[in-house]
């Protein structure tokens, strides 16, 4: 009876982790960002001093969970000095059978993004990407490209706070994948 028991734990922990190995694989690629690698002028906001394109990378993703209704895609750098970090970018209640978005996805127009999915104001005060500005000799900042799969579209209420929004996807948030890119002026 003990080495049943042995061997009971042993499949119950062989178990567990093909659960977790399983959920690890939602995953997230970019052509334009790379982890850990400095971003292209591409991605740097136009204005505030800076003078790049603000193109919101391309960005794909495979593996979401059973059970995903929609995704989100949130870039933040925690490095900005507010003490709150800085929200360059909210695209919230993309469809479910929606596994990529093209450079500039991000634009104001919304012409590029999919249908339903909603952009949020970021801290730049537009409801589009904002690319990074850091002030010039603040150092390297950290960018946080992330997809969330939701296990529901998100009700917002008109004019919601990156905040607010941040908690919402959390709150449901099935699982998420991260490429973290870098940038400094």
């Amino acid at each position: 009876m003990n080495n049943l028991l042995k061997t009971c734990v042993l499949c119950g922990s062989f178990t567990l982790l093909s659960a977790s190995t399983l959920a690890d694989t939602f995953s997230l690629k970019s052509a334009d960002i790379s982890q850990g690698e400095f971003m292209s002028k591409a991605q740097e906001f136009q204005g505030f001093g800076c003078s790049g394109d603000n193109l919101s990378p391309q960005l794909s993703w495979t593996d979401a969970p059973e059970g995903t209704k929609a995704f989100a895609v949130i870039a933040f750098d925690p490095d900005a000095p507010t003490g709150s970090g800085w929200w360059h970018w909210q695209l919230v209640n993309i469809p479910a059978d929606t596994t990529m978005l093209p450079t500039g996805a991000g634009s104001a127009d919304n012409s590029l993004i999919p249908k339903g999915s909603v952009q949020i104001s970021n801290d730049y005060g537009t409801a589009a990407f904002g690319g990074a500005c850091p002030s010039e000799g603040h150092g390297v900042h950290r960018y946080q490209f992330t997809i969330h799969a939701l296990s529901k579209k998100l009700d917002l209420p008109n004019g919601p706070s990156g905040a607010l929004v941040g908690y919402l996807i959390n709150a449901h948030s099935l699982a998420s994948s991260t490429i973290e890119s870098l940038y400094e002026r």
